[in-house]
């Protein structure tokens, strides 16, 4: 198989195990609450995630070189987990997506701030386009606004400060020091507020959080390999196959099916944003941000792709702004 097509069909089973393991948080979301799911989802995954750990090489310490920064990322990272499990309790799948889908946008508009990029007139058109979407799918005045919808937007801006902010520090600070403080932080977080809300679990509904670590691993790694065989511009495009499972996956189990606004919302968000990864897939990009940030919301608890591909080059802050 070519190297892309392997890429491309790695990144399908990905995103397509990711969207299951979305399912299980939906149906764990009807009974517990979001600290309680992300508390023990983290808790089954720290095993797996320590073996990540120690088998990094970088001499070193946990102290952060940027302690403003990694708290800011840290602190992002438990906002992006608990809204996004959040979100997937309450409100119909597909549109949990699509909102999510709109973080590449949020990417864009960040990496203009924070990392001193310039956007030029045809991406900000895609995020202007893309953030019209967004009102698709909400339809304000419409509908009812509700703490879901919030939850959603949020996730979204939290995901893509977290990701921005690794491609501003990432050259200087360890991947461990990365990875191990919205770990450590979602422990202490969701462990002090889970007394407040506490739900005796039965076996099989444990197991269902223990799945959900191992489910995570599993597509973190599929996603990993993915990037390894292919290339990003080829991979990055196949997360919006979610919300084809979505839709798959909202009928069977739950008895939901997108409206037209949903689709059409999310149709115009999936547009832009395969539009911006395309532009910044060019050879001529020194700074990408979107492109290389965008493989999962990340929640705090399972690695990104790029803690795997520092010795690639991959994840690191680039020379200077370049327009496009």
């Amino acid at each position: 198989m070519p190297p892309n097509a392997k890429g491309a069909v790695l990144a399908l089973l990905a995103f397509a195990t990711y969207s299951f393991h979305d399912v299980i948080v939906k149906l764990l979301g009807a009974s517990y609450s979001p600290v309680q799911i992300v508390f023990f989802s983290g808790l089954f995954a720290f095993p797996l995630v320590t073996l990540i750990l120690i088998r990094d090489s970088q001499p070193g310490t946990l102290r952060p070189v940027h302690p403003w920064w990694t708290l800011t990322r840290t602190v992002s990272a438990v906002i992006t987990g608990f809204s996004a499990f959040y979100a997937f309790s309450v409100l119909p799948l597909a549109q949990v997506y699509a909102i999510l889908f709109a973080a590449p946008l949020v990417i864009t508009l960040l990496s203009i701030p924070i990392l001193g990029e310039r956007v030029g007139i045809r991406r900000g058109a895609a995020v202007v386009v893309g953030l019209c979407g967004v009102l698709v799918v909400l339809r304000p005045g419409a509908t009812d606004f509700s703490l879901g919808h919030l939850a959603a937007l949020a996730a979204a801006f939290a995901s893509s400060l977290a990701s921005i902010i690794v491609r501003k520090i990432g050259q200087d600070e360890r991947s461990v020091v990365l990875l191990f403080y919205p770990i450590l932080c979602n422990f202490l977080v969701m462990g002090a507020a889970l007394p407040f809300v506490y739900v005796p679990m039965p076996a099989m509904e444990l197991g269902g959080m223990a799945l959900l670590s191992v489910m995570a691993f599993a597509a973190s790694a599929m996603l990993i390999m993915a990037y390894k065989s292919g290339e990003a511009v080829v991979v990055a495009p196949m997360q919006y196959s979610q919300i084809i499972w979505a839709a798959f996956t909202g009928a069977i189990f739950f008895d939901e099916f997108p409206d037209r606004w949903t689709m059409a919302g999310a149709t115009i968000i999936i547009a832009s944003g395969v539009y911006i990864v395309l532009r910044e897939g060019g050879k001529s990009k020194t700074n990408r941000p979107v492109l290389r940030s965008r493989t999962r919301f990340e929640t705090g608890i399972m690695p990104r792709v790029r803690f795997f591909r520092r010795d690639r080059g991959e994840g690191l802050k680039d020379s200077g702004p370049k327009d496009d």
